[in-house]
Formats: C-alpha cells, structure tokens, sequence
C-alpha cells in the first residue's frame, strides 16, 4: 500500500492546503442525522491505527444511498482532497470509496510496523516493572492481571476520543506513566513505590471494557458493562476479584498488611481522576493518590498537545487552533537549542 497513507500523516499533510491522497480506513459506525433545516445527511466515523475522523455524507451526493450500507467493520480506501477545517478538522471534498484488495486489508489491519513496535517495547516494560516489584502481593496481583487480561489490555484504548484514543493506546498511555512514577519515586523516596506503581497499572484497568478495540480491527464498540459501572467502578471490581485469588494466607504477617495494601491500592483506583466532578467517587487523600492523579493528567495532556501540534489547524505562525477538551490555543514548543 506504498500509494496509501494515515490519518494522521494525511492531517498533516491538510493542514497546509488541500491534500490529495488514498486513505485506508475501517468503518466504525454509520449514523443518520438531520440539518437544522431537516436535510438528511451521514456521519461516517472512519479509523485506522493510530486516529479517527469523521465523514459527512449528504443526501444530494451519488454516494448517499452507498454510504448508509456501509457495515460496521467494512474496510476500504477512500480517495479525494483533504482539508482541515477550523471547526469541523479533516474534511474529505470530492471522494469516492472502494473496498480494499485482501492483500492491502490484511496489511491495514496488521497496523503501522512502527507502532506495533512501540507498542511491544511498551509491554515489556510494563511486564518488567511488575516483576520487579517488591511486594509480593503486588506482583503477584500484577503479574495475575497481565496473565488473564494481557491480550484484552494490548488492544485497548486509554479513551474514545481525546488521548491515546487507539488500538494499544492504553499501553502506551500506563508505560508511560510507570516511566513518570519511577522519575518521582526516586525524586521523592518517602513515597511507596510498589503502591504507586501497582496504582499506574490498575487506575485505568476498567478501560479493558469501557474502550476495548475488537479484535481484528480498530473500531471502539460500546460496551454494557462500560456503560453501566463506566471504567472506575470496573476497576475496583477487577482489582477485588483477582485480589481473592493470591495466596494471601502465606504473607498474613508482613507488615502493612493485607487489608492495608488492599484498601490504599482500591483507594488511587478511585480518585484518580482527583475531583467528585470529574467522576472519582473520592478525592485523592494519600500522597500516592494525589501523585498518580497528577501523573495520569500530564500523561494525558501532553498527548492531546502533540495531536494538535501535528494535526491542528493553525491561526496564525506557531499558533495553533484550540484542541478538545483544552480550552486554548497552542503555542508551538520552543526546539532544541542549535550549535550549543
């Protein structure tokens, strides 16, 4: 597929002018809809590897009727120009669609070699970390979960929309994190590294139903349990569940004991994302808590930065169009010093 490019490289490339390009995509869903004024029209939600855009199909385009028999998971290649519209980001103008070869599909499918590298360096490291754990109970915890749930985990996403909001993307999103954990925990040794470490690997374990990939693909459907408990309230369930299955019988006299590391590990599942609001069910009350919520917000931040600066529109030189859900406009990052 030497003739075909990405989501993002293709919103790059837009966001100078009008781009034309063969775009592999996978179809995630189809939904009808109406203008103010009643006129019918299409959203197409398209994805691939590593990001989504929406297609507006209206009822006076050829393509209409073709277009609301798309079916879920239909893979194909959708040629036409491209813009990046202020409002409404990647736009396609005068494109058509066709299925792809099985060859190109299977190739599709498999993903950019690049990521799935990153991605497999990623849970390396994730398996190392827990082995390299300390206490028992949370390694074995640790290495319980990445047994049973390691291949749901590898094709989750860390959200649906906003960051690390692709196949594999919650990997990369708590590799990451352990990476942060381990700079802070060395900066300030008074803080339980085990206990923040093991909080980093399970804050977001919900997110294994809440945001899980298919298999095979890269649509994101909705799930009834994610939608019922949503991923925090999931994640304590897992962590009690696998929790009765370690023998805790054999380490009933380390010292803090069980019911502790029980009880302070549910505790940063729950408030990780700091704020009643923001749907923790508790405010952080222990420095773990309050450390892993402010890890999992910088994580998160800085990877809806780097999707505006590659594919954001810009208003003026360096300055660049808001990004949801941050609130402003990004200021393009001072680069590395030269001839220093």
């Amino acid at each position: 597929m030497s003739d075909l490019t990405d989501i993002a490289s293709l919103r790059l490339a837009a966001r100078a002018g009008r781009a034309r390009a063969v775009l592999p995509v996978l179809v995630e869903t189809v939904t009808e809809k109406a203008s103010k004024d009643g006129k019918p029209f299409l959203e197409v939600q398209l994805v691939d590897a590593r990001d989504r855009f929406v297609l507006r199909v209206w009822s006076d385009n050829g393509q209409f009727s073709a277009a609301r028999e798309l079916a879920t998971g239909a893979c194909l290649k959708l040629e036409g120009e491209f813009v990046v519209h202020a409002q409404f980001g990647l736009e396609a103008k005068g494109w058509s669609f066709a299925p792809l070869t099985v060859a190109e599909q299977e190739e599709f499918l498999a993903g950019p070699a690049d990521l799935r590298a990153r991605q497999e360096e990623d849970y390396k490291f994730l398996e190392s970390a827990v082995a390299a754990l300390r206490d028992p109970r949370l390694k074995g915890l640790g290495q319980a979960f990445l047994e049973k749930f390691g291949p749901r985990f590898r094709r989750s996403a860390a959200a649906r929309f906003f960051h690390h909001a692709r196949r594999g993307g919650l990997v990369e999103h708590v590799a990451q994190m352990m990476r942060y954990a381990e700079a802070i925990c060395a900066a300030n040794p008074s803080l339980h590294r085990d206990l923040l470490q093991s909080g980093v690997l399970f804050h977001d374990c919900g997110k294994l139903w809440e945001n899980c990939i298919e298999e095979g693909g890269f649509a994101m459907p909705f799930d009834e349990r994610g939608e019922l408990l949503g991923h925090i309230n999931i994640g304590i369930e897992l962590v009690n569940s696998l929790w009765k299955t370690l023998p805790l019988d054999e380490w009933k006299n380390l010292q803090p004991d069980n019911e502790d590391v029980r009880l302070h590990l549910l505790h940063l599942v729950a408030a990780h994302h700091g704020e009643l609001a923001f749907g923790s069910p508790v405010q952080p009350k222990t420095p773990e808590a309050i450390a892993l919520h402010y890890i999992d917000n910088l994580d998160a931040k800085l990877e809806m930065l780097s999707r505006g600066y590659e594919g954001g529109p810009t208003v003026a030189a360096r300055i660049y169009d808001k990004v949801k859900p941050l609130n402003v406009r990004l200021v393009a990052p001072l680069g590395p010093a030269a001839g220093v």
